[in-house]
């Protein structure tokens, strides 16, 4: 199923004021519960690195999970969780990275990524880059390759593609 920007944004709503005054929150709930547009969506980021040999996808938590599992199915890939700090029960590495209003932790169990393995991080939005290039970091601690990222959403107006520089990078939805 090939699906558009456009129709694919008619179905992310628009929540304001969340999780504070002056910012918009982009909800793909709307998304995610259509089975056409949930489908649309996995196939399109997917279909975007199709031609990529892909041995894990790794999802950003928490809704970037959602997405990147059926995206590994997929592909015949492992799915690896990159979880915020605390949450994983084994051997981690981590990898800081800066928020608006501070810093925070992104870990992944020490075994997720082999050495060599190509591995495609995937995540509901792409805002300011942060977790996307700790996790990009994270693999590359652990040796594996970056195949490239996908998103559901891009904020382009908040820069997040200057963290993740030569890297193939996708988003269904760009809001400029």
């Amino acid at each position: 199923m090939t699906v558009g920007a456009e129709w694919l944004e008619d179905h992310i709503r628009d929540i304001p004021d969340f999780p504070k005054p002056g910012v918009v929150f982009k909800d793909i709930t709307p998304l995610l519960g259509d089975p056409k547009a949930f489908r649309g969506a996995v196939d399109a980021l997917a279909g975007h690195f199709d031609g990529h040999r892909v041995d894990k996808v790794l999802g950003i938590e928490a809704r970037g999970f959602i997405v990147a599992a059926p995206v590994a199915y997929g592909f015949g890939a492992g799915f690896v969780p990159v979880r915020k700090a605390g949450k994983l029960p084994w051997e981690i590495e981590r990898e800081e990275y800066t928020l608006e209003y501070g810093n925070d932790l992104l870990e992944i169990h020490r075994d997720a990524v082999a050495p060599g393995e190509r591995a495609l991080i995937v995540d509901d939005v792409l805002a300011t880059g942060g977790t996307a290039a700790a996790t990009v970091r994270l693999v590359e601690k652990l040796g594996g390759v970056v195949v490239g990222l996908g998103f559901i959403i891009e904020l382009e107006f908040l820069g997040g593609r200057k963290q993740i520089p030569g890297y193939d990078t996708a988003a269904l939805v760009t809001y400029r």
